[in-house]
C-alpha cells in the first residue's frame, strides 16, 4: 500500500527515493540508499531486509537488473514482495510479485524507476515518473518531491496517505537528506514544507560533520 520512486541525478550523482503511504513510518521499511552504490525499495507486505541484501548486491558490482534477479531468486515468499533497484550507471530494475495488490503498477527508466500497489488507479507511477524528468537541473530532493506531488494527484493509494519519506545521498556514508512524515492527514504536502525548511539548511549540516571548523550553523 505504497508508491515510491527512486532516482539518480547524473549532474550531481546524488541518488534519492520518495515513498508514500497509507501505513505510518513508511521511511522505517521501504527506502534504502548508499551514496557511490544504489538504491532499493521494498514494499508491499514488506520485507525491509531486502533493501540492505540489494546494496550489497550492488556494492559488489551487480547490475539493477542483476540485484533484483538475485532478491528475487533467494527470497522466500517473494511472490508478495514488490522491489525495485537503481545502480550508480543509473540502469533501473523492478519486479512486482504475483501476490501483489491490484491496482498495482510499475515503470523504468534510466536513472529512475516507481512501483506502486493498491492503488486508486494505475496512473500513479507513471505520472511520478515524468514529474521526476521534468526538470533534469532542479536539485534531486526537489524533483523526487514533485513524483510524489505527482503521484497523489494521479490518484494514489485506494486509501488516504498517512506518512511520506525523502532520502538522499550524496558523497558521504550518511545521508545528505532524511526527511520523514510519520502520521499525518496530509503527509505529501508536509514533507513539501520540510524540505522548504531544510533545504538551506542541508549543506550546512555536512559541513559540521566533517568540517566543524567552517560550519555556519551554531
Amino acid at each position: 500500500m505504497t508508491f515510491s520512486l527512486i532516482g539518480l541525478c547524473p549532474r550531481t550523482g546524488q541518488m534519492g527515493a520518495v515513498a508514500v503511504s497509507s501505513w505510518m513510518a513508511i521511511g522505517a521499511r521501504t527506502t534504502h540508499c548508499a551514496a557511490g552504490v544504489g538504491a532499493v525499495i521494498t514494499q508491499h507486505r514488506t520485507d525491509p531486509r531486502l533493501g540492505p541484501r540489494g546494496l550489497e548486491l550492488l556494492r559488489a558490482g551487480r547490475s539493477a537488473q542483476e540485484t533484483i534477479d538475485a532478491l528475487v531468486a533467494t527470497t522466500p515468499q517473494i511472490r508478495w514482495r514488490q522491489i525495485a533497484a537503481l545502480d550508480v550507471a543509473g540502469t533501473t530494475a523492478v519486479y512486482s510479485g504475483a501476490r501483489t495488490r491490484p491496482d498495482m503498477s510499475e515503470v523504468a527508466a534510466q536513472d529512475a524507476c516507481s512501483i506502486g500497489n493498491n492503488l486508486a488507479n494505475a496512473r500513479a507511477t507513471p505520472a511520478m515518473l515524468l514529474a521526476f524528468q521534468a526538470d533534469p537541473m532542479a536539485p534531486l530532493a526537489e524533483r523526487l518531491i514533485c513524483a510524489a506531488e505527482a503521484g497523489l494527484a494521479a490518484g494514489g493509494e485506494r486509501a488516504p496517505a498517512a506518512s511520506a519519506h525523502l532520502l538522499v545521498t550524496e558523497r558521504h556514508s550518511f545521508p545528505l537528506i532524511d526527511l520523514r512524515v510519520d502520521w499525518h492527514d496530509r503527509p505529501v504536502a508536509e514533507l513539501r514544507a520540510l524540505w522548504t525548511r531544510y533545504a538551506a539548511l542541508a549543506n550546512d549540516f555536512v559541513t559540521q560533520a566533517i568540517d566543524p571548523d567552517n560550519a555556519s550553523i551554531r
